[in-house]
């Protein structure tokens, strides 16, 4: 069973970088820079390599065991 976050919005977006460091998923950026490099993030169902994509509300971010929910 997947541990659950849901990051609330404060602007339009947040970056895929910035939202697995909110959820300590990583620790800076250079740790989310790899993650997202080395394949292991997808967004939405699809595996994505940016790590300055940019997130809106009802996107969906996994991580191993973990989701994150971005949120109005």
């Amino acid at each position: 069973m997947k541990e659950i976050f849901e990051i609330p919005l404060e602007g339009e977006y947040i970056k895929l970088g910035q939202a697995l460091k909110a959820v300590n998923i990583a620790e800076d950026g250079v740790d989310a820079k790899y993650m997202v490099l080395d394949g292991l993030v997808q967004v939405n169902g699809e595996t994505d390599t940016r790590r300055g994509r940019k997130l809106f509300a009802g996107d969906v971010v996994d991580f191993q065991e973990i989701q994150i929910r971005i949120v109005r």
